[in-house]
C-alpha cells in the first residue's frame, strides 16, 4: 500500500494494514540499519518546533540522519519570522519550497491540520497542544507489539494526567482498533479521560478508577504520564494534583511479572527511579523504538520504500 505524499494528523489517517507496514518496516530497520543507511540521500526535513521537545525533535532528527538525509528548521520559535508575526499558513508554504517532508509541533490543538491545508509536502504532526502525537501512537504500539508480541488481548492500563495527555489520547484511539483491548483509566477526578475519548471506544470494556494500587495486579500494560504544568492555568491546583501517582517498587511487587511499565517522558516525580532498575520497566527503550518508526515513517512517505 502506498503512503507516499500523504500527511499524519492524528492515527485513524492510516489503516491498520497501514500501520502494520510501519511497524513491519520498523522491524526490519531494527534487524538490519546498514541497508537503510542511504535511502534517503537528497532528501530535506523539516523540523518546526514551536514548543520545547527532546525525544521527539531529537528522534525525528537522528531518524532522518541515519537515513542518510538531511534535516533543516528550528527548535525555538522566536528564531523564526513567527517573531515577525508569520502566519503559520505562510510559514508552511514557504517550507514547502525547502524541504521534502515538515515535521511540525505546536501547542495549539488543532495547528496541525490547519497547518497541512498549507503544506505542499507531506506532513507529521509532532503533537498539537493537548490534542494529538500520532507518531508517539507508532512508537508506543512498535513498544508493544516488539514486547508483547501482538496488539490484541490486552489490558491497558493508562495513569496520571488523562485530560490534558495527548499521548494518551492518540493510543487509546489507536487500540481499540484491536481485538479484545480492555482499558483502564486511572486518574484523580480532575484529570479523567474527556469524554469524546470515552465515546470513540464504545464497545471496548474500560473502567475508571482513582486508585493504581486497586487495578494494578490486572494490567498487561501500565502507561504512566506526568501531569502538564504547562496545560495548567490554575497553579495551585497543579501543585496539589502533580505528585497524585508516584509508581514505586513496593507497588511493582503487586504486578504480573510481565507486565510492561511504559511512560512517553519526560517524568516528573511519577515513577520513582528505583523502578529503572525493574525489567518490565521499558520506557527509555521505548524512547529508542521511538526512532526506528520514525525511520519508516519518513521512508514510507517519501517513497523510498524499496520493498514497495
Amino acid at each position: 500500500m502506498k503512503l507516499q505524499g500523504r500527511n499524519l494528523i492524528q492515527p485513524e489517517d492510516f489503516s491498520i494494514n497501514e500501520i502494520d507496514e510501519i511497524l513491519s518496516l520498523s522491524q526490519n530497520i531494527i534487524d538490519n540499519p546498514s541497508k537503510y543507511s542511504r535511502v534517503c540521500e537528497g532528501n530535506l526535513l523539516a523540523t518546526l518546533f514551536y514548543e520545547p521537545s527532546t525525544r521527539t525533535r531529537f528522534s525525528f532528527e537522528a531518524a532522518m540522519n541515519r537515513l542518510g538525509g538531511k534535516v533543516i528548521g528550528f527548535s525555538e520559535p522566536n528564531s523564526s519570522s513567527t517573531a515577525k508575526g508569520e502566519t503559520l499558513e505562510d510559514t508552511m508554504e514557504t517550507v514547502s519550497c525547502y524541504a521534502d517532508a515538515i515535521v511540525m509541533r505546536h501547542p495549539r490543538a488543532g495547528s496541525a491540520l490547519e497547518a497541512s491545508r498549507f503544506a505542499r509536502v507531506p506532513f507529521i504532526n509532532a503533537g498539537d497542544g493537548g490534542n494529538q502525537h500520532p507518531t508517539q501512537t507508532l512508537t508506543d504500539i512498535l513498544t508493544i507489539k516488539s514486547l508483547k508480541g501482538n496488539l490484541e488481548n490486552h489490558t491497558i492500563g493508562l495513569c496520571g494526567d488523562l485530560k490534558n495527555g495527548r499521548t494518551v489520547h492518540s493510543l487509546v484511539k489507536a487500540m481499540a482498533r484491536y481485538k479484545n483491548t480492555k482499558f483502564v483509566f486511572i486518574s484523580p477526578k480532575e484529570l479523567e479521560m474527556p469524554q469524546y475519548i470515552k465515546e470513540v471506544i464504545a464497545g471496548h470494556e474500560y473502567v475508571e478508577t482513582n486508585s493504581l494500587d486497586e487495578v494494578i495486579e490486572d494490567l498487561d500494560v501500565l502507561y504512566m504520564t506526568r501531569v502538564q504544568r504547562e496545560r495548567f492555568e490554575d497553579q495551585e491546583q497543579y501543585e496539589r494534583l502533580k505528585d497524585y501517582y508516584i509508581l514505586t517498587t513496593e507497588k511493582m511487587k503487586k504486578a504480573k511479572p510481565d507486565m510492561l511499565v511504559m511512560h512517553p517522558l519526560p517524568r516528573v516525580n511519577e515513577i520513582d527511579t528505583e523502578v529503572d532498575k525493574d525489567n518490565r520497566a521499558v520506557y527509555f527503550d521505548q524512547a529508542k523504538y521511538g526512532m526506528y518508526v520514525r525511520m519508516a515513517l519518513i521512508m514510507k512517505l517519501l517513497g523510498v520504500d524499496k520493498n514497495e
